[in-house]
């Protein structure tokens, strides 16, 4: 039987996401309403489809897109990094230095619920870089060495965040409210560990599954944010500085064994690695739109020279408990 989206210019090149041409298209939004079928179906069977040809120019315009496509949207929470709101639901991307990479993650991975969708807009190609490259979890999770699959599907990983003004994102920011009380409850419906400090500080801990099955196809993926949200992609000197301030514990973000055990920077290097060979790539052009699926499919920030205005948002929310995760939850 001929693919719903057989009869739509779609390249499949060596090294790249598949590229749906769409064409010179004069309204993006009622072009992508009407196809919303063919564009899902490219999504499950490619893990990620660049749109070329929309000429994707506001945030309102992606916005109505985004929900026609994956509404209603998700909200952020427990931000890594800054981000500006646009619109509900729409976001810039995070505010990372753009000499440095955002390694390959998944977003929200963290989270008991993580969207399924993500959604990005180029209003902006940079002069150079800042390609969102992508990489197949359930591939890069078999080319992993055995032994170390095995620990973290025994143990998980643990994630260790700080929350203040003076590292990460204040926790007002992450969780959208000045109310202490409500950051609490949070934390221990989520099943978050977590501290105040004498500087209104917020420290937090939280284990989750680093190995789970795709709620669609059941395969198992690589799921988390290991590789990036770790002490070994802070710049030296600033990591350096950092733990003189705050100590050890004091980082914006770490990721460990979940046993609390440290991950060396041999395993970051070795996951990076891994990542790398399994990576696609395509450069941004202005008007582009790209859809991912969250959970089969990586993705990554790589640096770039220039302004880049890439937004961002997130639907079809899925549930961790959904994906036969490998560790329970306290």
């Amino acid at each position: 039987m001929a693919s719903p989206a057989a009869d739509l210019d779609l390249a499949l090149t060596a090294g790249k996401p598949a590229i749906l041409h769409a064409g010179d298209v004069a309204e993006a939004a009622p072009w992508a309403d009407a196809h919303r079928a063919e564009l899902r179906s490219l999504v499950d069977e490619h893990g990620a489809v660049l749109v070329r040809g929309l000429s994707l120019s506001t945030a309102e315009e992606f916005g109505r897109i985004s929900g026609d496509l994956a509404g209603p949207l998700m909200r952020e929470r427990e931000a890594f990094a800054r981000r500006w709101t646009y619109a509900d639901g729409v976001y810039s991307s995070s505010k990372w230095p753009p000499n440095q990479p955002m390694c390959m993650h998944h977003e929200l991975s963290y989270t008991l619920e993580f969207p399924g969708l993500m959604m990005f807009a180029c209003l902006g190609a940079p002069a150079s870089g800042g390609v969102t490259g992508v990489a197949d979890a359930s591939a890069v999770l078999r080319a992993l060495p055995a032994d170390l699959v095995e620990r973290f599907e025994r143990e998980g990983w643990q994630l260790a965040r700080n929350y203040n003004e003076m590292v990460g994102v204040p926790w007002q920011e992450a969780f959208g409210t000045e109310d202490r009380s409500v950051v609490e409850r949070y934390c221990r419906e989520n099943s978050i560990e977590f501290e105040w400090d004498d500087m209104d500080g917020l420290r937090t801990r939280q284990r989750r599954s680093a190995v789970i099955r795709h709620p669609r196809t059941g395969e198992r993926v690589w799921f988390n944010q290991i590789a990036f949200l770790n002490e070994w992609t802070i710049d030296p000197e600033v990591r350096d500085y950092l733990v003189m301030e705050f100590g050890p514990g004091g980082l914006p973000f770490n990721s460990h064994y979940g046993s609390g055990e440290p991950i060396g920077d041999d395993v970051i290097a070795l996951l990076n690695e891994v990542y790398e060979r399994h990576t696609l790539r395509e450069p941004w052009q202005a008007g582009d739109l790209m859809l991912v699926d969250n959970i089969a499919r990586a993705h990554s920030r790589e640096p770039y020279e220039g302004s880049r205005e890439v937004l961002v948002a997130m639907g079809d929310p899925v549930r961790l408990a959904e994906c036969s995760p490998t560790i329970a939850l306290p």
